[in-house]
């Protein structure tokens, strides 16, 4: 964090707006290459409830204590790890009952906190307090603790949106991008080099290898506690991003009516600037700190309120893995991971108890101190104050408060962050602003191969998302609306596009600029911004896609570039002739559901019908992730079919069948004429994504999971999607099911597993009809893998989701395995008794 002692205004000339400097030591002079702006600097791609116990299920549960077949995989990642206990979930007092898991089925590192207690880092880094000035304009009043930019008016413009004067309350969120200076870049390379370092000794160790570093490390005691994707699992931005993590700004604007001034009425603004993309927990602090500096206007209002924020305790909230945050957002249980909630709260409940006993005198008469209760929060122990700690009543929200002027104020944090998600945003409320307009009178728009992949009626949705992934420039207007509704919509069309999986929107988005702005604006290559003033719908040149909030119309810009006639295109359409006239053929038809080559059609449908079903906002999201990994795949596939190669898959089918005997990787259709079909459909949105921002950082994000990721020469993926597209033979299917047995023991291979099989698509039904395989083997192996999947602590979710018929297979296959065996003993016995007799 940058020292909170003095900046230097001065101007970068690396940058598209001014910046600032700062030196600790010297607070007059400059430090090089630190600077913040509103604009991103120029890149090198930039181019291109449980408060009563539940009752107990009548299905049958799976039978504890069966050891794991030893069959291993050869993968070093397949290697077993030790037991690990938890607290169960299903009591109101969580007791701290050990928990049973499948040898090697444990998260392979020891639990941390996203948050440590006695970390350095602030939560909120700065404080700003702009007002309106009816001579000079937006002027900034105070920044806190320390000026965090030179030029205090661009901020205070962007702290005092158009219009606010009208409305006696606006909300908006803007992002400063940070240039690094040269000593945090080679701190930040040296810092990851010695992870890099430490995770290549932990595994040579494990081949028995030693080397002389070894024993420095073993004094630190922390060479076992890499975690395995310790890159991913942070704040900040993968290896390979476009730059340093944003600072997201949440300002909250007032006017306060008075006669006694000019214009008769006051305007102020106050900002929070935090590195956390969650930034909209902070809105009923800024809504209360802002009234108090209405009655306060000095610095000390600001200091109450840094100080408040910055001493909230997110301390108990677990640092989770990639794999297990992809499987709680994916996820509506509200007790999924709920024990690494519990086993944070064991270990602070034995931190304090140390502490406790080092203070006192030791005693051998005295009975042990109890230790406190852990209950749910909202509970009736809780409520009463008998816990002292207390569990999130749902575990995709951490549940913390901030003492603001003596008044707790509850907060409530995501524990899962994903790329490209910040604030607080509806995908809901967007879908539905231009669905409900196009159901009504159905526009037409002009013909362009990136944006209308099903023809002139392709579904407003689809264009946005087009336009995004192959980098237009957006435009979102909101004339006469609150700038917050038009930054919201910003915010949801990024993650819209991003899925949680691609990257490259946030950093280059506006969720509110001004006309001001637009020279810079116009410098950022796809931006997606939102607007209020009517300006930007009068000049087509300035953007491709225009997006009116308030009629839910979208518009192509007559101006936008036409779309290059590229080689794979040309290439595509000589290696399938029969299927060449199907490329853009959609755009001939003006019936898109007959043409929907793409499956997007129905994709539509189904979102609309989930709405209108009353489905949830996590449904929505989940199923738009799913949407943007079969859209990469289905690009994978189209690059491994006309260049022969594809960036966006690592591995061969020659290693795969060699190590496991099971070949075959990416996107599986039913047949071949299905797999033109669909590629003819998006080959045009392909060859527009390919020279974007996200396609290169995904290429990065491809290339860094690979050396993380559990299995590396199994694609459970294309595996599973075998099993539920394709109509296999006995034999195709008994290898994937044996290969599934085989290979899929550790906690975070299970992991692999379940988020290639989510709920939301039948869970476990189709790795569970192994159970009924005509090979009694695979019957065997699959109810291992169940039962391995039954004791871990998000498969014990999907195992209770399998339904009754399944779950009494499984049983009838144990206890004809378990007969089997105790006749086999009976018989051993017999032989050796009746030698016994002989010999005798």
């Amino acid at each position: 964090m940058m020292a909170a002692t003095s900046l230097a205004a001065r101007t970068s000339p690396n940058s598209n707006g001014n910046s600032f400097y700062a030196n600790a030591a010297n607070p007059g002079a400059p430090i090089p290459r630190s600077s913040l702006t509103s604009f991103p600097a120029a890149s090198p791609r930039s181019a291109l409830d449980m408060s009563q116990a539940p009752r107990p299920s009548r299905s049958p549960q799976p039978p504890q204590g069966n050891a794991p077949e030893a069959d291993r995989s050869s993968n070093p990642s397949s290697k077993s790890k030790t037991a690990s206990t938890g607290v169960s979930s299903q009591h109101s007092s969580l007791s701290a009952a050990p928990r049973r898991y499948a040898a090697g089925s444990h998260p392979p590192r020891r639990l941390r906190s996203q948050y440590p207690r006695g970390n350095t880092e602030n939560h909120v880094e700065y404080i700003l307090v702009a007002s309106f000035d009816i001579d000079r304009g937006p002027v900034m009043e105070h920044q806190y603790p320390v000026a965090i930019t030179g030029d205090e008016h661009m901020l205070a413009e962007l702290m005092l949106p158009d219009q606010a004067h009208v409305r006696n309350q606006d909300w908006t969120i803007f992002f400063l991008h940070k240039d690094t200076s040269q000593e945090e870049e080679t701190a930040e390379r040296q810092a990851k080099e010695e992870r890099r370092n430490r995770r290549r000794r932990k595994r040579d160790r494990a081949k028995g290898v030693i080397h002389e570093s070894d024993d420095e490390d073993d004094e630190d005691g922390d060479l076992d506690e890499v975690d395995w994707d310790d890159d991913l699992s942070t704040d900040s931005e993968p290896e390979g991003g476009e730059g340093p993590p944003l600072i997201y700004v949440l300002n909250l604007v007032n006017t306060k009516q008075d006669k006694t001034v000019k214009r008769g009425a006051v305007v102020k603004a106050m900002a929070i600037c935090t590195r956390h993309p969650f930034l909209h927990i902070y809105k009923p602090l800024l809504l209360l700190a802002l009234e108090e500096y209405f009655k306060s206007p000095v610095p000390e209002t600001l200091s109450m309120l840094f100080n408040a924020v910055n001493e909230m305790d997110l301390s108990l909230m677990p640092k989770l893995s990639l794999l297990e945050r992809h499987l709680l957002q994916a996820s509506d249980n509200k007790d999924l991971f709920v024990e690494k909630f519990e086993q944070m709260i064991q270990m602070r409940i034995a931190e304090d108890r140390g502490e406790d006993i080092t203070d006192q005198p030791f005693d051998a008469s005295r009975s042990p101190p109890k230790p406190p209760g852990i209950f749910r929060s909202g509970t009736k122990a809780h409520v009463e104050g008998q816990a002292t700690y207390a569990v999130p009543r749902d575990t995709h929200e951490f549940e913390s408060k901030v003492m603001y002027k003596g008044i707790p104020i509850p907060i409530k944090v995501p524990v899962a962050i994903m790329p490209e998600t910040v604030g607080d945003f509806s995908l809901i409320k967007l879908i539905q602003n231009f669905s409900d307009s196009h159901a009504k009178s159905p526009q037409t728009f002009p013909l362009h191969p990136h944006l209308t992949t099903n023809g002139p009626h392709t579904h407003p949705i689809i264009v946005l998302v087009n336009a995004l992934l192959t980098q237009k420039r957006v435009i979102f207007l909101g004339y006469n609306m609150p700038s917050g509704d038009v930054a919201e919509a910003v915010l949801a069309a990024c993650a819209l596009a991003s899925g949680g999986v691609l990257r490259g929107f946030t950093r280059h988005a506006f969720p509110y600029t001004d006309l001001t702005k637009v020279d810079d604006l116009l410098n950022v290559p796809g931006f997606i911004a939102g607007v209020t003033n009517p300006t930007f719908e009068h000049h087509p040149e300035w953007w491709d896609l225009l997006c009116d909030l308030p009629s839910g119309k979208m518009k192509i810009s007559s101006k936008i570039d036409p779309a290059p006639v590229t080689e794979g295109l040309v290439y595509f359409q000589q290696q399938n002739p029969s299927h060449a006239g199907l490329v853009n053929g959609a755009g001939s038809s003006n019936n898109a559901a007959a043409n929907d080559l793409t499956g997007d059609v129905a994709f539509m449908a189904d979102i609309l019908r989930s709405i209108a079903s009353r489905a949830g906002e996590r449904v929505i999201r989940a199923k738009w992730r799913d949407w943007v990994v079969k859209f990469t795949r289905i690009a994978a596939a189209f690059e491994e079919s006309v260049y022969g190669a594809s960036a966006l898959y690592i591995g061969s089918d020659e290693h795969e069948t060699t190590t496991v005997g099971v070949g075959g990787h990416g996107y599986v259709w039913c047949d071949e004429p299905s797999k033109a079909k669909e590629l003819a459909g998006n080959v045009t949105r392909i060859e527009g994504w390919r020279n974007t921002r996200s396609y290169y950082s995904f290429i990065q994000d491809v290339a860094q999971l690979y050396t993380i990721r559990p299995l590396k020469g199994l694609d459970l993926h294309h595996m599973h999607d075998r099993l539920r597209t394709q109509r296999l033979s006995p034999m195709q299917s008994r290898e994937v099911y044996l290969a599934f047995s085989k290979y899929v023991h550790s906690y975070d291979e299970i992991c692999l597993l379940l988020s290639v099989a989510p709920e939301s698509h039948a869970g476990l039904f189709y790795i569970a009809l192994g159970l009924f395989h005509r090979d009694k083997d695979v019957r065997s192996k699959t109810a291992d893998l169940l039962e391995r999947i039954g004791e871990h602590e998000a498969g014990q979710h999907w195992w209770r989701a399998l339904s009754r018929f399944e779950r009494l297979a499984y049983i009838r296959i144990k206890r004809e395995a378990d007969l089997e065996n105790a006749n086999k003993v009976k018989e051993t016995t017999a032989i050796y008794g009746g030698l016994d007799k002989r010999i005798s």
